[in-house]
């Protein structure tokens, strides 16, 4: 069984930066891909990056790309999101992802239903 512990959120002026981390215990971390979501209050979870297993291909929803950073240590069982630039409009709860590899390690994904596990959630608040 995966656990997954998120932490780093917190409140922040906009214009600001915070740092987003994951920590992964159990099972083989390495070949698992990851991803960060995020919820809104009254709006649906969706993603903001994910990361290949190997680590070497991302993705980033646009309303972010540019301003955050996703990468992940396999030595340390841990993801991270950099935030840059932050924006009112990225407040909400983010949450860690991951999932069994389910093809090549090169392999993300960007669904919610694409994943098995998912950490409890850091809140992440920006202000005006």
């Amino acid at each position: 069984q995966v656990q997954l512990v998120e932490s780093g959120g917190g409140l922040v002026q906009a214009g600001g930066s915070l740092r987003l981390s994951c920590a992964a215990s159990g099972p083989t971390f390495s070949p698992y891909p990851m991803g960060w979501f995020r919820q809104a209050p009254g709006k649906e979870r969706v993603i903001v990056a994910s990361i290949s297993g190997s680590g070497r291909h991302t993705y980033y929803a646009d309303s972010v790309r540019g301003r955050f950073t996703i990468g992940r240590l396999n030595a340390a069982n841990t993801v991270w999101l950099q935030m840059n630039t932050l924006k009112p409009e990225d407040t909400a709860v983010y949450y860690c992802a991951t999932t069994a590899p389910k093809g090549p390690i090169t392999t993300y994904y960007t669904r919610v239903g694409d994943y098995d596990y998912w950490g409890q959630g850091t809140r992440v608040t920006v202000s005006s």
